[in-house]
């Protein structure tokens, strides 16, 4: 999973990774669409090839890149441990508010009948 993340962190092989999202491409369209050289796609892609992000398939001249799911399984079951503390904090974040509101309420009414 780190070597998922350390891929990932470069820009251009995220910008590939989203770009790869939609679909497998070859090496000349990303470069078009990302704007930069191909000899530079081709290294990015050999690092998120390396980490196991994407896998290439060859036709004919070309080679297809496409996402291989297994690291984003890895790092969305990383992820879920985080979700699942931030969950229990937005929680009593809210049980807090609700109370806060709840006392701030009582008072007012207090201070409303004692200026009667």
């Amino acid at each position: 999973m780190l070597t998922t993340l350390g891929a990932l962190a470069e820009p251009n092989r995220l910008h590939i990774v989203e770009l790869l999202r939609d679909g497998p491409r070859p090496v000349g369209e990303i470069a078009e669409q990302l704007g930069i050289r191909q000899p530079q796609v081709s290294k990015h892609l050999r690092v998120l090839s390396n980490a196991g992000v994407v896998e290439a398939h060859p036709v004919a001249q070309q080679r297809i890149y496409q996402l291989r799911a297994q690291p984003f399984h890895e790092l969305d079951a990383w992820l879920e441990s985080y979700r699942h503390i931030w969950d229990a904090r937005f929680d009593r974040l809210e049980v807090y508010l609700h109370d806060a509101q709840r006392q701030e309420a009582l008072e007012e009414q207090d201070e409303q009948h004692d200026d009667k």
